[in-house]
């Protein structure tokens, strides 16, 4: 008997179609009613199509996890409240060109480790940005009538731009997709490098989800590299076994990218609106600990987080305690009650005197803190309670 869809499996279904629909229409339009679409990228174009209908399914049913929902909703509605709205947008900027396009947060972590990350990312934008507007048919090229020295990119059917066709241009240009593999086998090489090399990666590292994405990267832009080889050294000797492992390569990292790793590249930008979430939180109440009085986080943050305990089934209360729930009470007096009611235990006793309403008690510190302990930076400070 066939399990019927539940509702955000169907909600997630119907905004795949409708992606998926748009960008099928937006090829033939782009194209000129496939005047220019050619018919041997057929299979990348269903590859792509395929990618675009699971990548948008996953996203939606992301999208409506309780967390990820509540941040997606507040996150919205923090950049566009009233009075900070030309300063988000200022801000918004600012945050893609350092969290997203310079990896900052990656830098951070280790130079090295950013390096690899900017090297692929950049490597596969670049290739993006020249590979689907030629499959779809959104661009091409073609010499210019009167003058064969001159070349004319078409963007959707219109001129665009002319160009020499031994102009430092047209190099670029016509051997973009090898700069993108050059970059992206390096930055692959790095990873690989790491993942041998450091204890801490390889001890959690797993095939599908650590080296099979770099196997990928690294056989598409080899196969790609190994075309410009056969037809510009080797007078196109191999060219067609080379184009058919080529598309292999690519049409499976299409068919493979809305279930693995790489699905990390689209949630990536919604952590844009987790910064406006906390920008929020910092300019309004704290939430204050119920048991020593101590500011901890936002009251938003605390607010949000009970109701989406509660909607995952998950119930905190303290019936009869003036805290309420658990959610109000700060990590270290959380790390200390759980110290107190074991020495409770070892006493014989349970519970302990309930405070009075309005009474705090001091916020407990560590005795001998370890070394080198401390937040990573000033953001991470808001969350470190030693």
């Amino acid at each position: 008997m066939p399990v019927p869809m539940n509702r955000d499996a169907l909600h997630a279904a119907v905004w795949g179609l409708v992606v998926t629909a748009v960008l099928a229409a937006l090829i033939v339009i782009g194209s000129r009613n496939l005047a220019h679409f050619d018919a041997a990228l057929v299979a990348y174009t269903s590859s792509i199509l395929f990618a675009t209908f699971g990548l948008t399914y996953r996203y939606a049913m992301w999208l409506r996890r309780p967390p990820t929902a509540v941040y997606w909703r507040r996150g919205w509605q923090a950049f566009f409240r009233r009075g900070f709205r030309l300063r988000n947008a200022f801000t918004w900027v600012g945050r893609v060109a350092s969290e997203i396009l310079a990896n900052r947060m990656i830098l951070r972590r280790g130079r090295m480790r950013g390096v690899t990350h900017l090297l692929i990312m950049w490597g596969c934008l670049i290739a993006v940005a020249i590979t689907f507007p030629l499959v779809f048919g959104w661009l091409h090229f073609r010499p210019v009538p009167g003058d064969l020295s001159l070349y004319e990119a078409v963007v959707f059917g219109f001129s665009a731009f002319r160009f020499a066709h031994d102009s430092l241009l047209a190099w670029f240009l016509f051997h973009g997709l090898v700069w993108s593999s050059f970059l992206v086998i390096t930055g692959v090489m790095l990873a690989v490098r790491r993942r041998m090399r450091e204890e801490g990666a390889a001890a959690v590292q797993r095939l599908g989800e650590d080296f099979m994405p770099l196997v990928l990267l690294f056989a598409v832009s080899l196969t790609g590299l190994m075309l410009t080889a056969s037809y510009t050294w080797m007078k196109g000797y191999a060219y067609t076994f080379i184009a058919t492992l080529h598309a292999i390569t690519v049409i499976g990292t299409f068919l493979w990218l809305p279930f693995g790793k790489f699905f990390h590249i689209f949630q990536r930008p919604a952590q844009l609106g987790v910064g406006f979430y906390k920008d929020v939180g910092r300019a309004t109440e704290p939430a204050r600990c119920r048991r020593c009085g101590h500011a901890f986080s936002s009251r938003m943050h605390v607010e949000d987080l009970i109701e989406v305990e509660r909607r995952l089934g998950y119930r905190y209360e303290i019936p009869g305690s003036a805290a309420e729930h658990y959610q109000w009470i700060c990590p270290p007096c959380r790390r200390a009650s759980l110290a107190m009611a074991q020495g409770l235990l070892w006493r014989g006793r349970r519970g302990g005197a309930p405070l009075a309403a309005g009474q705090t008690i001091p916020m407990p510190r560590h005795v001998n803190p370890g070394l080198g302990e401390g937040p990573l930076g000033c953001e991470d400070a808001d969350n470190y309670h030693p």
